[in-house]
């Protein structure tokens, strides 16, 4: 049964008479009361004229409006009649894109899913650029606006989608890290990049749509996932809720790469989490020809190991425009089983041949002709993006094998090793063996999760139980900092070779010793 973060209740309340004086909002709370397991729901101050102005003209007959708190229910709105659909909007606030999706919060019923480019690349196309750029003049403020825009954009492209008016958006759910958190409610994110490394707030408590002018209805709830530290969002605390690992009896591992990779490892008595820089080169943040996976990335690559010949496959299936995450790391797999790569990631100019070509900043391997691909530019690696994704992949295995010793756990006590994001959606985890970039381990292990920090936006919006999941969830891992830890530095720089300095942790993989 759902249990929705707002609902619609029919409401009958007697009149008032010359012998019953009491006030319209106090007769309303008493009516509904009842409906509420008995708790008087609260009236926010700038709802309180309209709900009680609204209750008299429906004859105090209808259908009241009531937000489902941890606090409590909060009462916002009178309507003359049930309204046909309650409708909430999930969102996943990502650095580089937002996703979101409306759900009939009576049924759960996706009704429309749409995504876009978060407006705030034009000042940064990374958060550290972002968080200087907000200590200057107003540049909060324009941060903070962009957002606002970007988010209003979206929620008018659902609406339409939907067929409905956008004010019919009576909550909104929305899960991002922590400075797109500070951005999104116009909080100074000085601090965040700066040791100890501590946010404005963790956990901010739930506002009212107009507070923030979203243009849904100005009396939707607006509900935030918690984060646990600077580099721990609420978009991880997502991941949980939709993986279920803090649920599991075995101890297992949640692996999500967007502009950081965020991990975390434990069950259901314990969590422990880190996150580091480990993502940009896979979601086209560092690789020349890299791109977010849509229409036209290259997502799957192979090579023959005789002929040099290259297939690969585009999300789709249209002319190649460049290479997302899994194809990059496809990519990158293949050259090295095919010789065409050292160790090191440096290309073997007598191994690759012909489609080793000079470009203005060194190297570049021709994956596909401009002939071919969709704008008429040939789709190249260069070895500068090379040299981003070893590095990409070594802070990578990095922050996974420092995680697992702080806490004593070999990977191959592992259960499940659940991998979220686009980068979980697409990727070929043996590929990412190869690289050493994943621990070398069955691929059964490894279960994608899709986007589970929009996920999580749903689960909240739908089921009281998360919602409560997520708070306790905030209080009960235990986040370890990276960018103060010496090991994560020692374990780095011994992940930059393919697939490791030690061979032996990664006994499946080809070892091409003196290249």
């Amino acid at each position: 049964m759902l249990t929705p973060l707002v609902r619609a209740i029919a409401v009958a309340a007697p009149p008032p008479t010359i012998g019953d004086n009491t006030g319209d909002i106090d007769r309303l709370k008493k009516a509904l009361a009842p409906k509420l397991n008995g708790s008087m729901p609260l009236v926010p101050y700038q709802r309180l004229s309209k709900v009680a102005k609204r209750f008299r003209a429906a004859g105090f007959t209808g259908a009241a409006i009531v937000n489902e708190l941890a606090g409590g229910p909060v009462l916002v709105d009178f309507l003359p009649q049930l309204p046909p659909v309650l409708v909430g909007m999930a969102l996943d606030l990502g650095t580089t894109h937002l996703e979101a999706t409306l759900l009939d919060l009576t049924t759960g019923a996706t009704l429309a899913r749409a995504d876009r480019e978060n407006g705030q690349i034009r000042y940064g196309a990374d958060i550290l650029t972002r968080i200087h750029y907000a200590g200057k003049g107003d540049g909060l403020a324009e941060l903070h606006q962009a957002i606002i825009g970007s988010v209003n954009e979206l929620a008018g492209e659902l609406a339409r989608s939907g067929g409905l008016a956008q004010t019919e958006i009576r909550a909104l759910s929305v899960s991002g890290n922590t400075s797109m958190v500070h951005f999104f409610l116009n909080i100074n994110p000085h601090h965040l990049c700066r040791e100890p490394y501590i946010p404005m707030v963790n956990a901010p408590d739930p506002c009212l749509a107009g507070e923030l002018k979203l243009a849904i209805h100005p009396a939707a709830v607006v509900w935030l996932l918690p984060s646990v530290g600077s580099y721990f969002g609420g978009d991880l605390i997502s991941g949980l809720l939709a993986s279920g690992l803090d649920q599991q009896a075995e101890t297992c591992m949640l692996i999500d790469v967007g502009t950081n990779a965020e991990v975390i490892v434990g069950n259901r008595e314990w969590l422990i989490a880190c996150a580091g820089a480990a993502g940009p080169a896979l979601e086209g943040g560092v690789a020349r020809m890299g791109m977010r996976a849509g229409p036209g990335a290259i997502e799957h690559v192979q090579i023959d190991p005789v002929s040099g010949d290259i297939r690969y496959q585009t999300i789709g299936n249209g002319k190649a425009k460049g290479l997302c995450g899994s194809g990059l790391i496809d990519l990158v797999a293949e050259l090295y089983l095919t010789r065409q790569i050292d160790i090191r990631g440096k290309f073997r100019p007598q191994a690759a041949g012909e489609r080793l070509i000079e470009g203005k900043e060194g190297r570049q391997f021709v994956v596909v002709a401009g002939k071919d691909s969709a704008d008429g530019r040939p789709v190249v690696l260069g070895q500068v993006d090379l040299d981003a994704l070893m590095r990409s992949k070594a802070a990578m295995y990095a922050i996974l094998t420092t995680l697992a010793n702080q806490v004593g756990v070999a990977f191959a006590d592992l259960h499940r090793i659940y991998v979220a994001g686009a980068f979980g959606r697409h990727i070929s985890p043996r590929q990412a063996v190869v690289l050493g970039m994943l621990p070398d381990l069955p691929l059964a292990i490894y279960e994608p999760v899709g986007n589970s920090s929009l996920r999580g936006a749903q689960l909240i919006l739908l089921e009281s139980q998360a919602r409560e999941r997520s708070l306790q969830l905030a209080g009960k891992i235990t986040y370890i900092e990276l960018n103060v830890n010496q090991e994560f530095m020692l374990r780095f720089s011994g992940s930059r070779f393919i697939p490791h300095t030690d061979h032996a942790l990664f006994p499946s993989v080809p070892f091409f010793a003196g290249e």
